[in-house]
């Protein structure tokens, strides 16, 4: 694996940040990584990164113990943090030859194209950082995170404050990176998570409180589905009770009604034989599936 946290901990205080978690990332992988503002985010990412020191467990970068050898771990990472460090009066690729050289890099020129290039920079490589919108300020930090070839990447927020196409496009440089590099990232966007992640990791008060694949996550979290049903005729409630393995029935006028079960496909075509058996016609019949949003209220309320 490229990440392997084991039992760790970390106080400010008498407040425990972070709380005896453990978790393996594999090479390959695209992890989100979800909670509450406050809940140890952020300083489990730093402690990886070797910019926190943990007080109590271990960390492993691709085989590397960070407290051991904290250099050679970080030679290993890229990482965007949150607040995107950047020099206001320097021009792009000014910045990246210089991210390049304190990376010690070869052929700085050459990797500082390929990058640019990579994330989308092109047609801004000339100007001054102030200059930039949050947009593409946020592509020059991914660049210099990725100028080094790191196995291991780490974004804290990669795409706020970014317009929605904005989003798209960040989006797309960070699955790309998943063909051959560990990606961690967190968001507070649910919907970027669930756009890009197979695998989820929530952690809420300084715990790990989820982790796994994001459909055996909702699933199992959430088993239960809304089926909504439109009726052309007034309908009444208790003769969609009736129905086998029907949970709940909400009425939100009387032709549309919001049905909760674990079997929606039986649901489905029960409310379809109803309809003909009592000459009732059906204006509009969906499934409502469970949003990562919805675990996460579960998870962490």
């Amino acid at each position: 694996m490229s990440i392997k946290v084991h039992q760790l901990s970390k106080n400010y205080g008498a407040q425990k940040a972070v709380n005896n978690i453990s978790f393996e990332i594999n090479k390959g992988e695209i992890v989100g990584f979800l909670g509450p503002n406050g809940a140890g985010k952020s300083t489990t990412m730093k402690m990886i990164t070797g910019y926190l020191v943990a007080d109590e467990g271990t960390i492993l970068v691709d085989g590397i113990d960070v407290a051991k050898d904290v250099v050679a771990a970080k030679s290993k990472i890229g990482y965007l943090p949150e607040a995107n460090p950047l020099y206001a009066d320097m021009y792009v690729r000014e910045y990246l030859h210089f991210v390049a050289g304190v990376h010690q890099l070869k052929n700085i020129k050459q990797q500082t194209e390929k990058m640019i290039a990579t994330v989308g920079l092109t047609n801004e490589a000339h100007k001054k950082m102030s200059q930039l919108s949050k947009g593409y300020k946020q592509r020059v930090g991914i660049a210099a995170a990725l100028i080094h070839e790191p196995e291991v990447v780490i974004l804290d927020e990669p795409t706020s404050g970014l317009d929605p196409n904005q989003i798209i496009e960040i989006r797309n440089v960070i699955k790309a990176l998943s063909v051959n590099k560990t990606v961690l990232f967190s968001s507070h966007i649910l919907q970027e998570v669930e756009a890009i992640c197979d695998r989820v990791i929530i952690i809420n008060k300084g715990s790990i409180v989820a982790d796994d694949q994001l459909q055996h996550l909702q699933k199992n979290i959430q088993p239960t589905q809304v089926v909504q049903v439109q009726f052309e005729e007034l309908v009444e409630l208790t003769m969609l009770q009736t129905i086998p393995q029907v949970l709940h029935v909400e009425m939100v006028n009387p032709h549309i009604f919001k049905i909760e079960t674990a079997a929606a496909d039986a649901v489905r075509k029960q409310l379809l034989q109803l309809a003909v058996t009592n000459n009732l016609n059906i204006v509009a019949l969906q499934t409502d599936t469970n949003s990562l949003e919805d675990t996460f209220r579960a998870v962490t309320k």
